[in-house]
């Protein structure tokens, strides 16, 4: 019998991680949850899903942006299943600002998380995944990672690397039996995108119904968020088999946003 198979997604207890992680499970993987939050808010995640799929389910709170913490994290979760068999770079940050203005902390945290945290959750995965000769590496991006918006610096050079990392990474183990690919969103309604909406109504001078209507969803020709639904059931989708085909690709699901 073919051995359960294992997935870790970052940044998965709120928001696209959580949805991806469920989705996951769904489909019958054991799930490495990875993030910060409430302590038992967490633990009844955790418990639900081993509950309602029959799975096992970890968390480990790892710091996405200490690559000693990344380490640790990765070590115990192959140490426990034997491989990480679907990764998901989903952790990230975000910060609003003009780039004359923006605070060098922030970027260097930006970098950190969405950027440099999937190099070393790839590199520490990839030796299991090349012994089996299957993996799925799943990186979440954004539209961002394709065209640019003002005052997103960080996050959009963060991004743009992204989706350079993932074309690199998927030539080099397209032989192995492992795809890499990145899934670029539009705006989806997430307490990170919640939590820009006040930001961006201060730096740009609007009300935050304006930053709604004529900033976030003002490029996304059907004029609505994306589901959390919707990305994940596409992550789930390019971890089966049925995607191995699928490798080096930007997948967009964003409302026509870079159609125009």
């Amino acid at each position: 019998m073919t051995p359960r198979r294992t997935a870790l997604v970052t940044g998965s207890t709120s928001g696209i991680g959580q949805g991806i992680a469920e989705a996951l499970a769904r489909a019958g993987m054991n799930v490495v949850l990875n993030g910060f939050g409430e302590p038992a808010a967490i633990e009844r995640q955790r418990a639900a899903i081993e509950r309602e799929h029959g799975v096992a389910a970890r968390h480990v709170g790892a710091d996405m942006a200490k690559p000693a913490e990344i380490e640790a994290m990765m070590t115990r979760a192959i140490d426990e299943f034997g491989a990480i068999d679907v990764l998901v770079n989903n952790a990230g940050i975000q910060h609003v600002a003009a780039v004359d203005a923006f605070p060098v902390d922030r970027w260097d945290a930006i970098i950190a998380v969405n950027l440099c945290s999937a190099f070393h959750t790839t590199r520490l995965a990839l030796p299991a995944m090349k012994t089996r000769k299957w993996g799925r590496i799943v990186n979440i991006a954004s539209a961002h990672a394709l065209i640019a918006s003002p005052f997103k610096s960080a996050y959009v050079a963060a991004k743009h690397g992204l989706a350079g990392f993932t074309k690199s990474v998927a030539l080099e183990v397209a032989q192995d039996g492992i795809t890499v690919n990145a899934i670029c969103p539009g705006y989806v309604l997430t307490p990170l995108v919640q939590a820009q909406i006040p930001d961006q109504a201060r730096t740009r001078g609007v009300s935050e119904e304006e930053v709604v209507q004529k900033v976030m969803l003002a490029g996304q020709p059907t004029r609505r968020f994306i589901d959390i639904a919707e990305v994940a059931e596409l992550a789930a989708y390019l971890a089966s088999d049925a995607a191995r085909s699928i490798t080096g690709a930007m997948m967009s699901i964003d409302g026509g946003w870079t159609a125009q």
